[in-house]
């Protein structure tokens, strides 16, 4: 049987409109994945370059600074360090000078010594002062040292922290401090390199303080206060510490890198001042 041209059934073509409807959803979503993409990158360059440069330029004027005063300072004897005396001798010579001595054997009618009295020790820095610099030569490491450890004031900046609380420079106790591992500065993002024998100076406006790396606790739990004590010794691993008193230097950190879930900790003991 002979189909004519009138009798051809019409092909009815569908679809068309949902085809351009779901190129423009695809579209629309790779346009979506990209932007994202692009903000993540720079989310990470903001991270890890930016905040790294902006906070190391602000940390090496700010050791600039420091220097520069106390080069033109008059002598370091007018300046008494920013930090209580401890109370009592506990060190056999570490706790500072000696204080002045009462009630002696007849310097003065009164019965006091007729030394000069000694000035009283002021307390301790405003919080998030820059108060020292610290050198670690072993990492190349040049760093102001403020009080506290406020990530906003302190730590972004590309600070170390120096815990409220614990011991002062150069003194009986613990002289503990906390710096950035990742970002802002990173001071301590080589921490881990320190092994015992490398010497570390913390510099005030009246001397520098030097200390020799003793202990390294490679991790430990972010709530081991012990660390911080006085005393330092590790609440979580305590074959990590120390059983009697002495001047001693704390570096804490996150660990591993690029994340907070534990803590790095170096100890050192002081061994000079100069």
């Amino acid at each position: 049987m002979r189909i004519t041209q009138r009798e051809r059934v019409p092909v009815v073509v569908q679809g068309r409109g949902r085809s351009r409807t779901g190129a423009r959803a695809l579209w629309l979503g790779a346009e979506t994945a990209v932007t994202c993409g692009v903000l993540i990158l720079l989310l990470v360059v903001h991270q890890l370059w930016w905040t790294n440069r902006e906070a190391r330029a602000e940390a090496r004027e700010q050791v600039r600074v420091l220097e520069r005063e106390w080069d033109v300072s008059p002598s370091p004897e007018s300046f008494p360090e920013p930090f209580p005396e401890p109370s009592g001798d506990l060190s056999g010579g570490l706790s500072g000078e000696p204080v002045a001595e009462v009630g002696g054997g007849g310097g003065s009618p009164d019965g006091v010594e007729s030394r000069p009295p000694r000035a009283t020790a002021p307390s301790a820095p405003p919080p998030s002062a820059a108060f020292a610099v610290l050198r670690i030569p072993r990492l190349g490491l040049t760093v102001p040292v403020a009080e506290g450890v406020s990530k906003r004031s302190v730590l972004d900046k590309g600070y170390v922290g120096h815990y409220p609380g614990t011991g002062g420079v150069g003194r009986v106790g613990n002289f503990a401090l906390a710096g950035h591992r990742n970002t802002h500065g990173e001071p301590f993002r080589y921490l881990n390199r320190l092994a015992p024998g490398d010497e570390i100076s913390v510099r005030t406006r009246a001397r520098t303080y030097v200390y020799r790396v003793d202990l390294v606790l490679a991790s430990t739990s972010p709530r081991d206060v012990g660390v911080l004590r006085a005393v330092p010794r590790s609440l979580v691993k305590p074959s990590y510490g120390y059983d009697a008193p002495g001047a001693y230097l704390t570096l804490t950190t996150c660990t591993p890198e690029f994340t907070s879930t534990y803590r790095l900790v170096v100890w050192a003991k002081l061994v000079s001042t100069r």
